[in-house]
């Protein structure tokens, strides 16, 4: 019902900058949140940076200063612009999603993206 897909991964040299995004859409009222996670081979998922509706951000501390996160409300897309990068970004960048959807269902309902990779080299 709700489809995330992500685009912008790839491999770039450290200090280098990738521009993530990550398009929503199928059958849902809203967007409440949109936020980007991260995952390495062998390590948990974590979160790197989620915006709501309103406007606000919340980073992780390891990006603060370095990622920044943005929304098209008109497109339904979130984006990542991923600066000064480091080998240690390295990982499957997976968007997830926070919606309010139309009748019969009731609340909030999470979705994600299938992953799209991000590799920084020395």
């Amino acid at each position: 019902q709700v489809q995330l897909v992500e685009s912008g991964g790839g491999l770039v040299q450290a200090g280098g900058s990738l521009r993530l995004s990550c398009a929503a859409s199928g059958t849902f009222l809203s967007i409440h949140r949109m936020g980007w996670y991260r995952q390495a081979p062998g390590k948990q998922r974590e979160l790197v940076a989620d915006v709501r509706t309103g406007g606000n951000t919340n980073y992780a501390d390891s990006v603060k200063e370095r990622f920044t996160i943005s929304r098209d409300n008109a497109k339904n897309t979130v984006y990542l612009q991923m600066d000064r990068l480091k080998p240690e970004d390295t990982a499957v960048y997976y968007c997830n999603a926070e919606v309010t959807n139309r009748p019969p269902i009731v609340g909030l309902t999470y979705h994600w993206g299938q992953g799209t990779q991000v590799t920084v080299s020395s």
